[in-house]
């Protein structure tokens, strides 16, 4: 639903400044000359990190401006940076989601911006500047309310300013319990209409909790400095989705991946020794079910495609696939399990198994669409915060 934008010539406009106030979602924000970026990985972590990694950890998945106020237009000025894969079609505007009192109430997008060209092969990339943007919300009820603005999920947001009709305050502390996940572009929010419509978000909204959403396009690889961001992050609930990203890269084989698999674990343990803690192995992806990758884009499909390239699965050597790792995964925490009873693991197929991929295929081969994002969503929240789940309130 797209806001009518009013008159902003007309409308007396008060600025109030953005900072760790006003922002969720966000591990970290970098002042910059003209105003906040925010980043999902600290800087001690993004010095470590290769720069595909840097560029994803500062689009802004899950991140949001939340405040309360009587305010009935809102303008924000953002400097976006639009990603674009050289030789692949340009993808949508980044959608910016309003929502008042946790219920949708508009979306829109900016104007202007940078575009960073990707060369998805070798991964070098080249900047071209371009102006900052303003989105622009009006028509909002006239009351004290909260209102959320979610930043998009896959466009580097520089926010400026924010400007209101009436004066804003930061979102009272509401005593919700915080759910810290990590996983792939899935969980970054690759196929969603919007960033408050990836899976992860919707599930949090379901589940009544505040998510800080670590999801990483292509990088869900088991990174030391990940885990150890994750370890030292306050959270309530903590959830892994591990596998696709390992498979699809051809990154390691079965002797690394188990050992890297405990030390990550050991690791979010360090900080969090008995945190409620969800491993998530894969989806559902036929064509890495049982044949490796690496895999790479095929740009003479009609619309972009994925396919692998890895030929026969080689098991005696070690390599992954998807069924291979959530067998490991199954058997990893069903051992430690038995000494970490705060531990659980999710098939990821009960969230997008045969019987959706029938019905709601995959468009690349690899990213699921906005229906099956909201399915997902669904699944995962009733499983987790339903009765008796491992994120339920105790006793529910």
């Amino acid at each position: 639903m797209d806001s009518p934008l009013g008159d902003p010539a007309t409308t007396a406009w008060i600025s109030t400044p953005v900072d760790a106030r006003l922002l969720r979602g966000a591990l970290e924000i970098e002042r910059t000359a003209r105003g906040v970026l925010p980043h999902r990985l600290p800087a001690r972590a993004r010095a470590q990190a290769p720069e595909n990694l840097a560029m994803v950890e500062a689009q802004p998945s899950g991140v949001r401006l939340a405040f309360r106020t009587r305010a009935t237009a809102v303008e924000l000025d953002v400097l976006p940076t639009k990603i674009v894969y050289r030789g692949a079609p340009a993808p949508p505007e980044g959608r910016y989601d309003l929502l008042v009192d946790g219920c949708p109430a508009g979306r829109a997008s900016a104007s202007g911006g940078n575009v960073r060209i990707v060369d998805i092969s070798t991964h070098s990339a080249v900047t071209r500047p371009g102006p900052a943007g303003t989105v622009r919300f009006a028509g909002l009820p006239d009351r004290d309310k909260d209102v959320e603005i979610w930043l998009p999920q896959a466009e580097i947001t520089e926010v400026i300013a924010l400007r209101t009709d009436a004066p804003v305050e930061a979102a009272p502390d509401r005593g919700r319990k915080v759910w810290l996940h990590h996983g792939s572009s899935i969980s970054h929010g690759s196929g969603a209409a919007g960033p408050a419509t990836t899976w992860p978000a919707l599930a949090a909204a379901r589940g009544g909790v505040e998510l800080i959403n670590l999801g990483f396009g292509g990088n869900a690889l088991l990174d030391p400095f990940t885990a150890r961001a994750m370890r030292d992050t306050p959270a309530d609930l903590i959830s892994v989705k591990i596998g696709i990203n390992l498979v699809n890269t051809d990154l390691m084989r079965l002797r690394a991946f188990s050992p890297a698999v405990h030390g990550f674990l050991d690791t979010l343990r360090e900080g969090h020794p008995t945190t409620p803690l969800v491993v998530v192995s894969p989806l559902l992806c036929p064509m890495q079910e049982d044949t490796p990758g690496p895999i790479v884009p095929d740009f003479d499909a009609p619309r972009l495609r994925f396919r692998t390239v890895g030929g026969p699965a080689g098991h005696s050597h070690g390599r992954l696939t998807l069924r291979v790792i959530r067998d490991e995964l199954s058997r990893i925490t069903a051992r430690r399990a038995a000494e970490d009873p705060h531990l659980h693991y999710l098939d990821g197929r009960s969230l997008y198994g045969e019987a959706d991929f029938a019905e709601l295929p995959l468009p690349d081969e690899l990213h699921p669409d906005a229906a099956t994002h909201r399915r997902m969503g669904e699944r995962f929240a009733a499983w987790a915060f339903g009765r008796g789940g491992p994120f339920a309130v105790p006793g529910s």
